[in-house]
């Protein structure tokens, strides 16, 4: 068994081959410009494009001409927010959106007070979802989005995405869920839970780095963005640049593998988990973070009481690769702030750990993973009690 074990998921997923497959041509042989249309090179490359899109929109239940092709999911929150702040300045100029989401979030809506916009942000409760009732308070005649992600990237928790769906739908406000976690983990679908904007990652379901897609509405409502990238009119004029043919053939094939094993991927990953989660659960004073019932299979958000946080990640890290908070925020000492949200106090925020675990993990690493963690806190707490 190779060490160290990846159990960060979330941060970042391995390319699957079979994506590194299809990717491959498009840096060398097929390597033409998609907006090039005067020639085979251009030809070729913008066939793969539309076809990769095709296979996004399958998985998400879209149609292809409602995905837009960015750099990754914080572009599209970007363009998703900002866009919608702009094009609709005329109607509103209020938000309403999550403590608990994403920087890439919250940073954008930070930005749109700074230009005037006014923006409510509703707590979550110890299980990290949010009350429906409070939500439909804060809404407003100058509300013009909701912006609550799917699926907590730190705790797993999944939002009640359909009936915010419908509450949005109710007072004519557009929404928007950040789906970076939840889309190729479990079943997304725009049109079931009434979502009018979306992001999602190629690189948090098996796919390359630096592409992403923004599903935008094209009917009942029609979505408009004004976009944040001007040069060329590219993506139908929401997001100009050359467009990262390799980079998106990959995002396609994901999306169409994801979508081909979502259900037995699910089962096995929550098998897995299931087991890893039980038996540290064993150990005294340890607690699960977010919801158990409304999660993602894969995620696994522990707790572990009584042990330094600093030295429970010295004692995994040169064997088992763990997070204890979102990539993002990982280089910051402060405690995770969706934790805090949740209720958990500081010193139990610090030692805990998110286990994610991904489509190559095997039972024998979970297996590994159990009695190292295992030793590794019995361990810390030994020393505490001597010291």
């Amino acid at each position: 068994m190779k060490l160290p074990i990846y159990l960060d998921h979330n941060a970042t997923t391995p390319c699957d081959p079979r994506v590194m497959e299809v990717m491959l041509p498009y840096f060398t042989d097929l390597y033409g410009n998609a907006a090039s249309r005067s020639h085979s090179f251009g030809w070729q490359a913008e066939e793969a494009v539309d076809y990769a899109r095709e296979q996004v929109a399958r998985l998400i239940g879209a149609e292809p001409k409602e995905i837009i092709f960015t750099s990754g999911a914080t572009e599209g929150d970007n363009l998703a927010i900002k866009g919608a702040f702009e094009m609709y300045a005329g109607k509103g100029n209020h938000i309403i959106t999550c403590v608990t989401e994403h920087k890439a979030v919250l940073d954008t809506c930070r930005h749109i007070e700074k230009l005037g916009g006014t923006v409510t942000y509703l707590p979550v409760n110890k299980e990290g979802l949010i009350d429906l009732q409070q939500l439909e308070a804060a809404i407003t005649p100058r509300t013009i989005l909701i912006a609550i992600m799917y699926a907590n990237n730190e705790t797993g928790t999944i939002q009640p995405v359909k009936e915010i769906g419908k509450l949005a739908k109710k007072h004519g406000v557009l929404f928007f869920t950040d789906a970076t976690q939840a889309v190729g983990k479990i079943p997304v679908d725009v049109i079931k839970d009434e979502i009018d904007l979306l992001t999602c990652s190629a690189h948090k379901m098996y796919g390359p780095k630096g592409v992403g897609a923004l599903y935008v509405r094209r009917k009942n409502p029609r979505v408009k963005l004004t976009a944040q990238l001007d040069g060329g009119g590219h993506e139908k004029g929401m997001r100009s640049g050359t467009l990262n043919v390799p980079g998106i053939a990959g995002l396609g094939k994901a999306a169409d593998i994801c979508r081909q094993q979502l259900e037995a991927d699910g089962q096995r990953l929550s098998q897995l988990r299931d087991k890893l989660e039980n038996a540290l659960l064993k150990l005294d004073a340890t607690y699960v973070n977010g919801s158990r019932d409304h999660r993602l299979p894969h995620v696994a958000n522990i707790s572990f009481n009584f042990v330094n946080g600093d030295g429970l990640m010295m004692g995994l890290n040169k064997e088992v690769a763990l997070s204890s908070g979102a990539a993002c925020t990982s280089a910051s000492m402060e405690p995770s702030y969706v934790l805090k949200a949740l209720g958990v106090e500081d010193d139990l925020a610090h030692s805990s750990l998110r286990f994610s675990i991904g489509r190559f993990t095997t039972e024998e690493q979970i297996d590994f993973v159990i009695e190292k963690v295992t030793n590794t806190v019995e361990l810390l707490r030994k020393n505490l009690i001597i010291s």
